[in-house]
């Protein structure tokens, strides 16, 4: 199975790009860490109490995430989709049985974390550079029209993911991967995904 993550901070075009490259490639899915946040009460109040708390791995939850890649990646099969509400805190999981899986993307401002987490395994690393203010207008689109923020405290809690997505980025450099791709703006994508899938 092909393995590809894509890393970048909130708004570059994670999603985006890993939709297009699904679509060159029908036998693909997209596992996207921000559906794996923690649930529940204790994260409800630490989401109120910890600045930034949706961008820090305190955030995440690993074993889940990791019971569903193995899975997939081990059988080829993803038995169901996971998405995460914002606003309820809480994941809703919908059967959708996928067969014959042999591309398997991770997206997401965790998925560099998760990647170095795997031993012996080969992977491409695709890293998205964007410019901060265009990230800021679509994160501040998306915050107010899906996560319930009005325009001021989308744009402070993106400003606040930045900072702790690059610093994060010093921290975590690619250990066990040599297939590395840095992704601009001015990027010919086509030539780009040519590479990878030949």
């Amino acid at each position: 199975m092909k393995l590809i993550f894509i890393s970048g901070p909130s708004g570059s075009g994670k999603t985006t790009l890993s939709n297009q490259i699904i679509k060159k490639n029908k036998n693909g899915i997209v596992l996207s860490t921000d559906n794996y946040y923690k649930t529940g009460l204790i994260s409800k109040l630490l989401a109120k109490f910890i600045e930034g708390f949706f961008d820090k791995s305190i955030s995440f939850n690993n074993k889940l995430f990791k019971k569903d890649f193995d899975f997939i990646f081990k059988n080829g099969i993803s038995i169901c989709d996971r998405y995460y509400n914002f606003e309820k805190k809480k994941i809703q999981n919908i059967l959708n049985e996928t067969n014959n899986i042999s591309l398997l993307i991770v997206e997401g401002i965790f998925a560099k974390e998760f990647s170095n987490t795997l031993n012996n395994k080969d992977y491409i690393f695709l890293e998205i550079k964007t410019e901060k203010n265009e990230c800021m207008k679509r994160v501040v689109q998306r915050d107010t029209r899906e996560r319930g923020k009005d325009k001021k405290q989308a744009e402070k809690d993106f400003l606040k993911s930045w900072d702790i997505y690059y610093e994060k980025f010093k921290a975590n450099s690619i250990k066990n991967n040599t297939n590395k791709f840095i992704i601009e703006k001015k990027t010919d994508l086509d030539q780009a995904l040519k590479k990878l899938f030949n």
